[in-house]
C-alpha cells in the first residue's frame, strides 16, 4: 500500500482502478479490508482510494495535533490534495461518515457525491458516550483488549443473532488482539476519545447537496440505529436506504446490497 506522511505520521492508503475518484472512510477499529466487496467491483469503473485511519491497518500514530473530526476530515483532503485530486465522491461508514460529512460540509466544492453509511452526525447520546468511554479506560488499564470485553465489543458491529464462528466475525475478533500495547496507548483509545466525545453537527446538514447525497444504514444497525439515519436523510433532503439483513459493517454483512445501491447512485452522478 502506498503511504504518505501526513502532520508527521505515516498515512497508509489502497489507491486501486481508474477514472472519477471515489474515497471509502472506514470504521473505526476496522482497516482497509471492511471495503474488499465494495473495492473488487467499485474499482472496475472508479478510481478507489481508501485511507487506513490512524493506528488502524499499516498508519502510523495518532499525530499529535489530532483533537476532532473535523482535524480527520483535514488529513484527508492533504492526502487527497497530494494526490491532485481536486474533485471525488466519499462515501463513510461510521466514523467514516463522521468525519466525511465534515469534510463535505468544509469543502463542498470538491464533492461530486456524498454517502453516509451506518453513521451519525449529531453527539454520542449520553448513556452510549459513558459505556464506549468506560470501555476505553478499561483498555488503557489493561494495555489489552482482554477477552471479556471482547466479548462486549466485537458483536457490537454486526446484527444481532449472528454464528459466531462467521469467518468475518472471528477475523475482527483476531485483529483486535493483534493490537500492541503501544498502539492502543498512543491510537485507538485516543481516537476513540474523540470520537465519542464529538460535538453535535446535526443543525450543519441542511448545508449538504440533497441531489447528491445518500444515506444508508443496516437495518439490524445496533449503534447507529436506522432512526438516526432517517434523521439525518431528513435534515438534508435526500433519499435514504435501508441496508436489510445488515448491522453497523453493512459493507461485510450484506455487500451485495450495498454494491448496488453504491453502483446506481455513483452512476447517476456520472450520468
Amino acid at each position: 500500500m502506498p503511504v504518505v506522511t501526513i502532520d508527521g505520521q505515516p498515512l497508509h492508503y489502497l489507491d486501486q482502478g481508474e477514472g472519477e475518484v471515489v474515497v471509502l472512510g472506514s470504521s473505526y477499529l476496522w482497516d482497509s479490508a471492511m471495503w474488499a466487496p465494495q473495492i473488487a467491483v467499485l474499482s472496475q469503473h472508479y478510481r478507489v482510494i481508501v485511507p487506513e485511519l490512524w493506528g488502524h491497518g499499516q498508519s502510523g500514530p495518532l499525530p499529535a495535533n489530532t483533537h476532532s473530526l473535523d482535524d480527520l476530515a483535514n488529513q484527508v483532503l492533504a492526502l487527497l490534495d497530494g494526490l491532485d485530486i481536486q474533485r471525488f465522491s466519499l462515501v463513510g461508514l461510521s466514523v467514516g461518515g463522521m468525519w466525511g460529512a465534515r469534510l463535505a460540509l468544509a469543502a463542498p466544492q470538491r464533492i461530486r457525491g456524498l454517502v453516509l453509511m451506518d453513521t451519525y452526525a449529531g453527539a454520542e447520546p449520553e448513556a452510549t458516550r459513558q459505556y464506549y468511554f468506560s470501555m476505553l479506560k478499561m483498555i488503557e488499564d489493561a494495555g489489552s483488549i482482554p477477552p471479556p470485553l471482547l466479548d462486549a465489543i466485537v458483536p457490537i458491529f454486526f446484527k444481532p443473532g449472528i454464528d459466531p464462528q462467521t469467518p468475518f466475525y472471528q477475523t475482527f475478533r483476531s485483529s483486535l488482539t493483534a493490537y500492541s500495547r503501544e498502539r492502543l496507548l498512543d491510537s485507538i483509545v485516543p481516537l476513540g476519545r474523540l470520537i465519542f466525545g464529538r460535538d453535535d453537527r446535526l443543525a450543519a446538514l441542511a448545508a449538504l447537496d440533497a441531489d447528491t447525497t445518500l444515506v444508508m444504514c443496516g437495518e439490524q444497525d445496533k449503534p447507529r440505529p436506522p432512526s438516526e439515519a432517517r434523521e439525518m436523510a431528513e435534515l438534508i433532503g435526500c433519499p435514504y436506504i435501508g441496508i436489510p439483513e445488515a448491522g453497523h459493517i453493512s459493507s461485510i454483512e450484506n455487500p451485495q446490497s450495498v454494491n448496488q445501491a453504491l453502483l446506481a447512485f455513483l452512476g447517476k452522478l456520472s450520468g
